[in-house]
């Protein structure tokens, strides 16, 4: 049975509260808590990076398994890594000592972890020299944030952090069910890191416009085109997911989504049927770029929340836009 047999999540020492942000911001702390969903997130120290936050996550999962059993390294994580035009997964591929396997990389910031999982289930089906994948990941997302640009407010949950899970053709916690994505290319430029690439290389008036860190070019577009479409689309993915998997809505219990504010929150909760408590929310992490539903996951586990025979969604979306849902099925 293919399945994910472990999850770990790698937590920066230092938080910054909503006091803290409401400080830097000048937003009320009231409403960081109450309407971004926020009481405190993680900031990683100077000397870490998203590949440290990576291996620091991946290297408790492997104090239960040889290293040399994992066959494949995929990093999941945030695209803003240590260096530009560099490959975080050779670095962690060493670093975790898994010298057997190969290693690469999968991008779609914010909804790469349920694709990740789907792409490792699929990986295991169809090459039966493959075994043990573990996926990991990092994100120092907070470095991004110019909390001065009122464009990027809703960013301002961005945070950091290192996730983790592996993914076993010989599982006996969960089985990988089915997946769904969609993709809407219309938003690709919405939500995007103005400076340092092709378009905009690195100059005195990148730096000087603080074109370094991200940006939305125009929010009132894009909140006038993605809010008639988000929900629904999430909403749509979690569905098929599961009818993929031969269920339907009614079968779900327990749904581990990114972090967004608490209205959209509310809204998907109710939309797929699920009181608030039988889902993760992430007010005490924020948003870790792709690592959320992994978080949930790792969370939910530990509270106790998935008991045996749940159907669990993870469900996520990317900037681009990118909404992405795999269904699990618990054994515990």
């Amino acid at each position: 049975m293919i399945g994910i047999q472990a999850t770990s999540i790698y937590e920066p020492e230092r938080k910054e509260t909503a006091a803290e942000l409401s400080f830097k911001t000048a937003i009320p702390e009231h409403v960081i808590i109450e309407k971004f969903g926020l009481s405190e997130k993680r900031i990683a120290a100077d000397h870490e990076h998203a590949s440290d936050l990576a291996i620091a996550a991946g290297k408790k999962i492997l104090q239960d398994i040889d290293p040399k059993s994992i066959d494949l390294v995929i990093y999941f994580g945030s695209p803003f890594k240590d260096y530009q035009v560099w490959t975080a997964s050779s670095k962690i591929q060493y670093e975790l000592g898994t010298y057997n396997a190969y290693a690469f990389e999968m991008m779609n910031v914010s909804s790469c972890f349920p694709l990740a999982v789907k792409v490792a289930k699929d990986m295991l089906h169809s090459d039966e020299g493959l075994n043990n994948i573990l996926l990991v990941g990092g994100s120092k997302e907070s470095m991004l944030i110019n909390y001065e640009n009122p464009r990027s407010r809703f960013m301002f949950n961005f945070a950091d952090g290192g996730a983790a899970a592996l993914i076993t053709r010989h599982a006996t916690k969960s089985e990988i069910l089915g997946s769904s994505i969609i993709t809407d290319g219309s938003f690709s430029k919405e939500v995007l890191v103005p400076g340092g690439g092709s378009v905009n290389p690195v100059s005195t008036e990148v730096v000087e416009g603080k074109m370094q860190y991200i940006d939305v070019p125009n929010p009132i577009n894009m909140k006038e085109r993605l809010d008639p479409v988000s929900i629904p689309n999430f909403t749509k993915v979690i569905n098929q997911s599961l009818e993929k998997s031969g269920l339907s809505l009614e079968h779900l219990k327990v749904l581990l989504p990114l972090h967004t504010k608490k209205s959209m929150f509310k809204s998907l909760c109710e939309n797929v049927g699920l009181k608030e408590e039988q889902a993760i929310y992430l007010k005490n992490h924020g948003h870790m770029s792709a690592l959320d539903p992994c978080f949930g996951l790792h969370l939910a586990e530990k509270r106790g929340l998935l008991k045996k025979g749940d159907i669990a969604v993870l469900v996520s979306a990317g900037t681009g836009y990118t909404w992405a849902a795999t269904a699990i099925r618990w054994f515990g």
